[in-house]
């Protein structure tokens, strides 16, 4: 059973960085393309970033240049860097996973797996 817990959430003013974290269990991820999403109220889930498991990475473009997303096979943790935090970026923040090992598609779409989610609220 996968399961995947997200940290690093909180508060921030506007223009600070935040680092979060997700940690895997169940099954190691370094074979897994990984990803981050999140969830504004009242708007629908969208997908930020994603990471493949040779490390190619994708972003949507509204976080391209401000968040990187990268990870640590050996402490079987995925990150998500967000630096240059806006208002706008306040939401739940999800980490996903896809089920199949060793896919070529590390496209923004069709992840299996998410965590539980961790709040980020950026003030003006």
């Amino acid at each position: 059973q996968v399961q995947l817990v997200e940290s690093g959430g909180g508060l921030v003013q506007a223009g600070a960085s935040l680092r979060l974290s997700c940690t895997a269990s169940g099954r190691p991820l370094g074979s897994y393309v990984m990803g981050w999403g999140r969830q504004a109220p009242g708007k629908e889930r969208e997908l930020l970033a994603s990471i493949s498991w040779s490390g190619s990475t994708d972003y949507t473009d509204s976080v391209k240049g401000r968040f990187t997303i990268s990870r640590d096979n050996a402490k079987n943790t995925v990150y998500l860097q967000m630096n240059s935090l806006k208002p706008e970026d306040t939401a739940v923040y999800y980490c996903a996973q896809k089920r199949t090992a060793f896919t070529t598609d590390y496209r923004l779409r069709g992840f299996d797996y998410w965590g539980q989610g961790t709040q980020v609220t950026v003030s003006s």
